[in-house]
């Protein structure tokens, strides 16, 4: 036993920032329900972990529980509700680290969070429809919904492959998850996740949005959590966290090195196709040049 405990801290330090998120949700996940089938069986009272972890409508309630706006966000307690946020948050991550950082990942994820908390307060005291409903929020899918929007709006040309649909361009994937969300806002079955959706994609659009001018909205969430990170260091082991080296270059920033990766992969695959059609003659001095130069990496 004490093995596998230790394969799986293995797993968690040696996966990267998008695994752990997903590790941490899973494991969250577990433990509520494992947790609740105990307190069930030897029928312990009526208390919900839940309900001390989930995001309450009213403000009153959230005033003596502030530390909701972040826990929630990793809390699920049926499983098909992780496991598609997962599916959905492993993919589109995997897309969002071709083009962003880890840092901001981690920093959209809460992000979108903390956003789609806010839509949903302010939709169930302000939106008549909403007002009578008093209800928690509980899941990822804001978080997931900021990461899809802000991949896709950032690449909105990018295209992925779909099972019976085929080469799509993930700007209509976002689009279509942000329709069913809009037409579903008044289903009472899930009354506030869908409001919360809205939320999260609007803070993956935005941060698309700044990105694009060069400026990284979700920087200010990294900061805090490296507050909190030093500190956690600085309790346990005595020391702060080592700040990470740049490894590209001085003054360039992961962003920046991706896009500059992905544009060279592109451009050779561009020099690739015209030699399937064209043969290797038909390239420039400098496409040759740049063919080299990538056969030697």
């Amino acid at each position: 036993m004490a093995n596998f405990f230790d394969d799986i801290k293995l797993k968690f330090k040696q996966g990267d920032l998008l695994m752990k998120l997903i590790f941490i949700n899973v494991v969250i996940f577990l433990l509520l329900n494992m947790v609740g089938i105990v307190f069930k069986l030897f029928q312990i009272g009526d208390f919900d972990l839940v309900n001390y972890l989930a995001v309450p409508s009213l403000p009153d309630q959230l005033l003596l529980k502030p530390w909701t706006l972040f826990t929630y966000m990793f809390i699920h307690y049926e499983i098909l509700h992780i496991l598609f946020n997962m599916l959905v948050l492993y993919w589109f991550g995997r897309l969002f680290l071709g083009y962003f950082s880890e840092r901001q990942l981690v920093g959209l994820y809460i992000l979108g969070g903390l956003a789609g908390a806010v839509v949903y307060i302010l939709a169930f005291n302000f939106i008549p429809y909403y007002v009578n409903l008093h209800s928690v929020l509980l899941g990822a899918s804001a978080s997931v919904m900021a990461i899809v929007f802000g991949i896709a709006f950032y690449r909105p040309n990018l295209r992925v492959n779909l099972l019976f649909v085929g080469s799509i361009k993930i700007l209509y994937i976002a689009l279509v998850m942000f329709a069913i969300d809009f037409i579903s806002l008044d289903d009472m079955a899930n009354p506030g996740g869908h409001v919360a959706h809205i939320g999260g994609a609007i803070a993956g659009y935005l941060f698309a949005l700044g990105m694009q001018k060069g400026k990284d909205i979700s920087s200010w969430i990294n900061r805090i959590v490296d507050v909190f990170v030093n500190l956690y260091y600085s309790l346990f082991s005595g020391k702060k966290k080592p700040k990470l080296k740049v490894i590209y270059s001085q003054r360039e920033k992961d962003y920046e090195y991706n896009q500059r990766k992905h544009k060279q992969e592109a451009d050779l695959d561009k020099i690739l196709d015209k030699i399937k059609q064209s043969g290797y003659d038909s390239l420039s001095s400098e496409e040759k040049k740049r063919l080299f130069d990538a056969s030697k990496k």
